[in-house]
This record gives structure tokens, C-alpha cells and sequence, in this order.
């Protein structure tokens, strides 16, 4: 039987907008307390804070910038505003466009400092402050293969999956450690709804998923308590698709 995650304190980076927005308030619906981080987003992290709160659990909200390293004491200070914390959700990332001929050093250290080392720092300090609880860490479902058009930040993504299962088997049996791949959720910046519609033929059931499939997908995890190491498509099949054969379809 899954458990119950009502009354838990829960840390989710990247939390303002997007899909971290949404698995923050779909934790707020099961009754969970939220820790929303941000970087740039104020305004956004005030405005969902303040949603969270009027359904009844508490939220609190907690800046750092990973490029500069201020992943470092985040658990933390968290911790000392909320008295313990329950579960870390890693989804902040950055997401450059870069081609293969194009990628340069600095964006990809980049990438992996926001994308892969932030989260294995903040899992690490949250195995040593909490010694149990979950984690869960966003990957992508193109780590299946490449997404020649985000060189680096697909780079960082494979990074943050081996990462994943490596301690998945280290930090077990005390902290639970699991991925979520999404596949064609949102259009990226700078595209629109349209993108995601021409997009849908590469997916198996021909439709793009949307951020409410990867909360569920997080609120199922948290609830489970045998799963460990286990990386989640949501993705519709496209993680079953060939990656490798050149450029993206688009």
C-alpha cells in the first residue's frame, strides 16, 4: 500500500515556474508543506508561496543562485526555517542552445554546475543533515539518446542519471533516491504552443504530456517506499524512439 505524504516539509529547487510550480502546489494538494527555491523569480515564488498557503499546508521560500555556488548551506538553511525536511526535489536547471560545432567549455561547465552538480551537492548535504527521506532528481527523456540542438545541457542531464543511480545504491537503504525523464511537456523558451503540436509526431501516442504528468509521477514516488535507482518516462514512448540518427526532427 503507498503511504501518505501529508504533513511532510518538501524542498523543491526551481520551484517559481513551470513544472517545478506545478509539483509544488500538486504537493500542496496531498498536504505537504513546500520549501520553494528560486533564483530570479520572486515575484513568482511570493505569488505561489501565498497559493500554497491558501490550501491549508505551509510554504516558505528560499533564494539561491547555483552559479554561484549558493547551493552550498540551502538544505540547511531550509531546514532551520521549517525544523526538518522530508524530501528534496532537484528540478532547477538551466537549458542553453548550443549544436555540437557551437558548444564551448564555458557553457558546458555551466550546464553541468547548475544542471548535475547543484543537485548531487544538495542530495549529499541532504543525506548528511536528514540521514533519511527521499530524493528525486528531473533528468530528460532525451537522455536516451541526444538532443543535437542542447548540446550541453543534454551532456549535463546524462551526468545527472548516472549520478542518480550511483547513489541511489549509496545513500540506500535510508534515503530513496529516483528520477523522472519528461518528455515533450512544455515548449522550451522562445517557442510556443505550436512547437509542441509539431513536435507530437515524434511522440508514440502522438500527443505532448503536460507539468500536471510529471507531479503526479512525483507524488507517486514519494508514496512508494520500494523504489530506488528507478527512472520514470514521462514521456509518451519517445524514450523509445531512435535518438541517434542526427539532428531533431524540427
Amino acid at each position: 500500500m503507498p503511504g501518505s505524504i501529508k504533513g511532510k516539509n518538501i524542498l523543491v529547487t526551481g520551484a517559481a515556474r513551470r513544472i517545478g510550480r506545478e509539483i509544488a502546489l500538486r504537493l500542496a494538494r496531498e498536504g505537504v508543506n513546500v520549501a520553494i527555491h528560486y533564483r530570479n523569480s520572486e515575484k513568482d515564488a511570493i505569488a505561489l508561496a501565498r497559493e500554497i498557503e491558501g490550501l491549508g499546508v505551509k510554504a516558505w521560500i528560499a533564494r539561491a543562485d547555483f552559479e554561484q555556488n549558493e547551493y552550498d548551506g540551502l538544505i540547511e538553511r531550509v531546514v532551520s526555517a521549517t525544523g526538518t525536511l522530508d524530501a528534496l526535489i532537484n528540478n532547477a536547471s538551466v537549458f542553453t542552445n548550443r549544436s555540437l560545432s557551437g558548444l564551448t567549455l564555458y557553457d558546458l561547465v555551466r550546464n553541468i554546475h547548475v544542471n548535475s552538480w547543484a543537485p548531487f551537492e544538495l542530495g549529499r548535504d541532504f543525506k548528511r543533515t536528514m540521514k533519511r527521506g527521499h530524493i528525486i532528481n528531473i533528468l530528460d527523456s532525451s537522455t536516451s539518446g541526444y538532443d543535437w540542438s542542447h548540446v550541453g545541457y543534454i551532456m549535463s542531464k546524462h551526468v545527472l542519471t548516472e549520478i542518480t543511480r550511483m547513489i541511489a545504491v549509496d545513500y540506500a537503504p535510508d534515503v530513496l533516491v529516483n528520477g523522472i525523464a519528461p518528455g515533450l511537456i512544455l515548449p522550451p523558451p522562445g517557442k510556443d504552443e505550436e512547437f509542441l503540436k509539431r513536435m507530437d509526431r515524434t511522440v508514440p501516442v502522438k500527443r505532448h504530456g503536460n507539468p500536471e504528468d510529471i507531479a503526479e509521477a512525483v507524488v507517486f514516488l514519494l508514496k512508494n517506499n520500494f523504489l530506488a535507482g528507478a527512472v520514470i518516462h514521462v514521456d509518451g514512448g519517445r524514450h523509445l524512439m531512435d535518438y541517434a540518427h542526427g539532428p531533431h526532427p524540427d
